[in-house]
């Protein structure tokens, strides 16, 4: 991971951005703050960020709308701030592109951990990376080190991190049942909660993204009982 990462919090509460671009700052972090939409669009628009921390709850334009802009130029990273309780939005938050969540009110340590742990997955090369790991399995070409998914034709999936760490995950380890505790573990490790739904929020865009019928799954099979399972065959080159 790069400690010299640079990170856009966006908050409208000045306390926290303070208090989190101070603490941050400390772990050797770079860190912008906004306190809005505005100046969170401004920012991105002037500079290059390697992750973003984005309050749900904000007056004027709202955190989902925001990540939906971002994720609509952009595959960086984005942590959600929830409060608490807020299970359905955070759900939506995951649908909209966010990659993980945090809920309010929380311990800046916890944060650092998630921050940590989501730029460790999109900065580190897995051992598939090392080797130039390619992919193939049914129209589909995943490639690791390029971190990118394309079709036969040459079209390119647009995938968010969390996606193609999930996707990577399933495409080494085909036609073998993964339980959702062991994708947590395989994508996110310590970072993972307890009771976690991204996992189940990722399939579900991911089969929106890849399978020809998203409601009648042939590729990311539901398991009852036990778990997801990529049912193809996956050639390595």
């Amino acid at each position: 991971m790069q400690e010299s990462a640079h990170l856009l919090i966006v908050d409208d509460d000045r306390e926290i951005r303070d208090l989190l671009t101070r603490f941050l700052q400390k772990h050797g972090f770079r860190v912008t703050a906004a306190a809005d939409g505005r100046e969170m669009m401004h920012a991105f628009d002037g500079g290059r960020f390697d992750l973003v921390v984005l309050d749900l709850m904000m007056p004027g334009e709202d955190g989902l709308s925001l990540c939906q802009k971002v994720r609509a130029r952009s595959p960086v990273p984005v942590i959600m701030l929830t409060a608490m309780g807020e299970e359905t939005d955070r759900i939506v938050g995951l649908e909209v592109g966010a990659d993980d969540y945090v809920t309010k009110p929380f311990n800046p340590r916890e944060l650092l951990a998630r921050i940590k742990a989501v730029l460790r997955r999109t900065q580190t090369a897995s051992p598939a990376a090392a080797e130039g790991g390619r992919f193939h399995f049914a129209d589909w070409i995943l490639d690791v080190p390029q971190r990118s998914l394309s079709s036969a034709d040459g079209d390119e999936a647009d995938l968010t991190s969390g996606e193609f760490d999930l996707l990577q995950v399933m495409v080494e380890r085909p036609n073998r049942v993964l339980s959702r505790d062991q994708l947590l573990d395989l994508t996110k490790g310590r970072a993972a909660t307890p009771f976690d739904r991204s996992i189940d929020v990722l399939l579900s865009r991911l089969r929106r993204k890849i399978e020809p019928d998203p409601k009648v799954p042939r590729l990311l099979k539901t398991v009852r009982g036990g778990g997801y399972m990529l049912s193809a065959t996956v050639e390595k080159s």
